[in-house]
């Protein structure tokens, strides 16, 4: 499995024993996982392997007991050629649709949350759980409850029902917060490190960003182990565009990919809560959105934990940061059940509608090969969109009066 050789401060560098421990003692700064990475990996270590899941990839993940795996059967999702998309938007000839919507929880969060709950129980904690938007609540719950730890969720309490619907099913401990996800944040962090709990995403942080290396590694494989030119990742805290990054260096450095220097990175975010990119286009530090406004709900964090880093990137990879009104997302996700039959979340129509301003503004040439990170399912928040669609008729059971419908 993954060995590890330390955990490692970002700020600093000071090298810590890799524990439950995820915050620099000596500057505070986040620690990121440093790994021994075996010698005689090859592309077809992992191309042949018959696991279609993403723990195909365990020698580059954190878990050291192979029998400590919480396996729900996540990952390798589809990397769509999304050609009529393509068209639609702007004659885009090699567009693709990294499709996360159909993990087991229906997000990309089944990626961090198996890693992070893998670990814990790899270090024996007796509890899990998460602060959450939702996404995070569902695959938290889901993969505790296939380990028989015991969950608390920690959410705002105005996030959507089915989401909350979806963590209760799995037997988790819901604890709806009055307040914004900031709020629920800092209070399952004061509870997880009094009571020993281990919080996927915050004090298990660096096992847990971990996981979604893994949407790197895949798009990789799945392009023949090619480097995309650009990449259209939606940004909440950041950690998932981060962890992109560092998936494709990791697989440059192991030699399975090629000079990754030249990938361009978006960050893509919602008009309501786009402090990222404020900063990004004023060229300033971050200022936190007390009140997010947006129907991306999965996307509203106000207070960015890696957003730092993100501008890090964005100016590492010469990349850009865009945002997109709550019209525009319901725009994208209209659009892209239209023309790839994708349903997606407000997350994935944020995406799409920055890649189609990319697009529209020159940013993004026609031929450059573009994947584009769809990371939830649209069941999960219909009412974004209910207002949008076309009322139903109701009709008697007539065939003459149903037949004159059907035009």
């Amino acid at each position: 499995m993954g060995s590890i050789r330390f955990l490692k401060c970002r700020e600093c560098g000071a090298e810590y024993t890799p524990i439950f421990k995820y915050i620099c003692e000596e500057c505070f700064g986040p620690l990121d996982v440093i790994y021994d990475v075996p010698t005689d990996l090859s592309r077809d270590t992992f191309s042949s392997r018959q696991d279609k899941t993403y723990w195909r990839y365990f020698e580059l993940l954190p878990i050291a007991d192979k029998n400590s795996i919480v396996n729900i059967h996540a990952g390798f999702t589809p990397l769509q050629h999304a050609e009529d998309l393509g068209t639609h938007i702007g004659n885009l000839k090699n567009l693709f649709i990294k499709n996360d919507s159909v993990n087991p929880t229906f997000s990309f969060k089944d990626r961090p949350a198996g890693v992070a709950i893998s670990k814990s129980r790899e270090i024996k904690l007796k509890a899990v759980g998460c602060a959450s938007t939702g996404n995070l609540a569902s695959a938290t719950a889901a993969h505790a409850a296939k380990a028989h730890l015991p969950c608390f969720i920690f959410a705002p309490s105005d996030i959507e029902n089915v989401k909350i619907a979806q963590a209760l099913s799995y037997g988790a401990k819901f604890v709806a917060v009055e307040g914004t996800y900031d709020d629920a944040n800092r209070v399952a962090s004061i509870i997880g490190d009094s009571k020993g709990i281990g919080i996927v995403n915050i004090n298990m942080r660096p096992y847990y960003v971990e996981g979604s290396k893994t949407l790197a590694f895949e798009v990789a494989e799945q392009l023949n182990w090619e480097i995309p030119d650009h990449l259209i990742i939606p940004v909440g805290s950041g950690a998932m565009l981060n962890a992109i990054c560092k998936g494709f260096e990791e697989l440059h450095e192991i030699g399975l990919v090629g000079d990754v220097s030249n990938l361009k990175v978006t960050a893509a975010q919602p008009h309501g809560c786009a402090p990222i990119v404020d900063a990004f286009k004023k060229n300033t530090q971050i200022v936190p959105v007390e009140r997010p406004d947006t129907i991306a709900k999965s996307l509203a964090i106000g207070d960015p934990g890696d957003g730092v880093y993100v501008l890090k990137r964005l100016k590492q990879y010469s990349g850009i940061a865009e945002e997109a009104t709550d019209d525009e997302i319901i725009d994208g996700i209209m659009t892209l059940a239209k023309t790839e039959g994708i349903f997606t979340e407000p997350a994935g129509g944020v995406s799409i509608a920055v890649l189609k301003k990319l697009v529209d503004e020159g940013f993004i040439e026609k031929d450059e090969k573009v994947v584009c990170y769809v990371t939830g399912n649209g069941l999960k928040s219909t009412e974004a969109i209910i207002s949008r669609l076309p009322k139903l008729d109701i009709v008697k059971p007539d065939v003459q009066t149903v037949s004159a419908m059907i035009t």
